[in-house]
């Protein structure tokens, strides 16, 4: 696997290349937050054994598959794990928000990488 290919399939739309936020794509993010609160809605604050938590991974996963990263992913999976804050529609707020903020971001131009920052480590004496 080509290092910058896991780059961009990971940051998704954010490089410019890899995951790029079609319609179906978000459509298909929806789809699965809205399906991962219902259900956990449907389970109560307290759930079953697990089964909440095991809904978060998946929703993360697939969200992250979809979507690409984004830092909102996490603090959201983690605001799932309060017992009863995880009835609220958190899933679907991060999606709407994560495609809000994609939407707003300028496509870096096809072939150009975008700017890094690169620190040589030093050591203090």
């Amino acid at each position: 696997m080509d290092s910058g290919n896991w780059r961009e399939r990971l940051l998704g739309a954010a490089t410019g290349g890899g995951l790029a936020p079609t319609r179906s794509r978000v459509k298909t993010a929806y789809a699965v937050a809205i399906a991962t609160d219902v259900m956990q809605f449907a389970l109560g604050p307290f759930g079953w054994t697990f089964v909440d938590e095991i809904l978060d991974v998946i929703a993360l996963i697939l969200t992250t598959r979809l979507l690409g990263f984004h830092p909102l992913l996490l603090p959201t999976f983690v605001l799932e794990l309060v017992p009863i804050v995880d009835v609220l529609p958190t899933w679907t707020a991060c999606v709407a928000l994560v495609v809000a903020t994609r939407k707003n971001q300028p496509p870096a131009p096809r072939g150009e990488q975008p700017v890094t920052i690169d620190v040589k480590p030093t050591k203090v004496t």
